[in-house]
């Protein structure tokens, strides 16, 4: 396989810092098969260069580069030893901001809408967005806190293509996105202790949009003050709580297959 490291670009430039970096086989494999051209650049190791011969096929095809590096460059470019073989630099998505037409639209899909409020971990962030993926949700809104987590290298690696196939909104004034929805989803916060489980909330005619709060802090007194139910999900006592990426797999999966309609 012929390495590629100075294609025409046909008068564009690009600037790399710019670009987001997307690492590991998963991760990358759903860039090129939902958004190829998104794609700028992409460096792998040898011991991974037979899997990645249809994704540098489809940039030799748009003038674009692809290399062939050492173990080191590739954990350099990266940011990572956690690189899995093989580094893609592509333009971020785009996030757009909630407004009360979406609530609408959504609400007529009757699909479980999942919202993190100042989930400051990429990791957390990444292994929710997994999760949402795997289970079919179409969308997270995001709260406009400084501390909430936003796409990066780190949460690409851990969401494992999961970001190609959710869609992303920014939730300004947040506890004001959730008095907007209240209007078309039943708006249920996660809360370590003090709610109910999940499984015993009445039915609802309006679809679930489930609020999950920050790791250390939870939820804040606004947003609990804004949300219609709070669930909790019991344990043993032995420990707290559990990682808000697991509470968010437990919850998701039991909204979903709740009885409620």
């Amino acid at each position: 396989m012929a390495n590629r490291t100075n294609p025409r670009r046909q008068g564009r430039r690009i600037e790399t810092q710019k670009l987001l970096r997307v690492a590991g086989l998963p991760a990358v494999a759903a860039l090129f098969a939902t958004a190829p051209d998104r794609v700028e650049q992409l460096f792998f190791a040898d011991d991974i260069k037979s899997s990645v011969g249809t994704f540098c096929a489809t940039l030799a095809r748009a003038r674009k580069p692809y290399r062939l590096v050492e173990p080191e460059e590739l954990e350099r470019i990266s940011g990572s030893v956690l690189h899995g073989g093989v580094v893609a630099l592509a333009q971020p998505r785009r996030i757009p901001e909630f407004d009360a037409g979406h609530a609408a639209a959504w609400a007529r899909d009757n699909r479980l809408l999942l919202l993190l409020d100042g989930i400051g971990n990429p990791h957390n962030l990444g292994a929710i967005v997994r999760t949402a993926a795997f289970f079919g949700l179409p969308r997270i809104v995001l709260s406009d806190r400084p501390e909430q987590a936003l796409p990066s290298a780190a949460s690409y690696r851990v969401a494992e293509g999961g970001f190609e196939y959710v869609d992303l909104y920014r939730g300004t004034r947040f506890v004001q996105v959730l008095a907007t929805l209240r209007h078309s989803h039943w708006v249920i916060g996660a809360a370590a202790e003090g709610g109910r489980p999940i499984e015993t909330l009445p039915r609802s005619e309006r679809p679930l949009a489930l609020v999950m709060g920050n790791e250390e802090d939870g939820l804040r007194p606004a947003t609990l003050k804004a949300c219609e139910e709070l669930v909790t999900i019991p344990g043993s006592g032995s420990v707290q709580s559990l990682n808000v990426s697991a509470s968010a797999a437990i919850l998701i999966y039991a909204g979903l297959h709740s009885s409620r309609t």
